[in-house]
């Protein structure tokens, strides 16, 4: 399985998590998230949950001036988005354990 299909499925719940920090502006968010090992990130799948993120109303966005180009977006993480993100959140970390419970009891089987 690819690790982009994979991504594909949590971006969302990556992009909320990096947002549940501080506020950032587009660049810098996909700075933080390929930082953190999503190296096949690309700029559309970014804006393009973000985008989806704000128009469910978990993410806002607001312009600031730059002195350095043009105005920036930052993007920030709603009451609404932190409570999708909890149970996000909750619900990763079981299926995580379903997942690892599987390739351990795989890993298991091509040892004996």
């Amino acid at each position: 399985m690819r690790s982009s299909q994979l991504l594909k499925g949590v971006l969302d719940i990556a992009v909320m998590a990096a947002l549940s920090r501080r506020e950032l502006y587009g660049l810098e968010l996909l700075e933080r998230l390929r930082a953190e090992g999503l190296t096949p990130l690309g700029d559309p799948s970014v804006y393009g949950v973000l985008r989806r993120l704000e128009q469910d109303g978990l993410v806002t966005s607001r312009l600031q001036p730059s002195a350095s180009g043009p105005a920036r977006k930052y993007y920030s993480i709603t009451p609404t988005g932190r409570a999708d993100l909890d149970a996000a959140d909750a619900e990763w970390s079981r299926l995580a354990r379903v997942v690892d419970r599987l390739l351990e009891m795989r890993n298991q089987r091509e040892q004996h």
